[in-house]
């Protein structure tokens, strides 16, 4: 079993799910106008990440790349990245505990070594 595949296909499940929830059920209750647009970039970024998890998983199964420790990593980055930047994201844009912006950040930096990573990975 290709575990990047079937989370990236479980992060993009629930992306999708988000995404709509946060368009239809919490269209108006959201705790200022702005906490919109921080779901919605929780979104967009979470199907981001579940897109590059997918990738990743065709990747390993690529006869030239193969499994790889550095895919490896970078999908488990991946899905960390999802969990604090997205999640933080989406925990603020519903109860606007800003202190939570400082875990954000944390999940960009994740993204970025994965993306990295992969990268690495394709050159070498």
């Amino acid at each position: 079993m290709n575990i990047s595949l079937l989370l990236g296909a479980v992060l993009a499940f629930l992306g999708v799910t988000l995404g709509a929830f946060g368009a239809h059920a919490l269209k108006d209750k959201f705790p200022e106008p702005r906490h919109e647009q921080y779901w919605n970039t929780a979104v967009q970024y979470h199907m981001y990440h579940a897109l590059g998890m997918i990738a990743i998983g065709i990747l390993s199964m690529d006869a030239l790349l193969g499994t790889s420790a550095l895919l490896s990593w970078a999908s488990y980055l991946m899905f960390a990245g999802v969990i604090f930047f997205s999640g933080s994201l989406y925990v603020l844009a519903v109860t606007g505990v800003k202190k939570l912006g400082a875990i954000t950040p944390i999940g960009g930096v994740l993204f970025l070594v994965s993306w990295l990573l992969v990268a690495i990975e394709i050159l070498s």
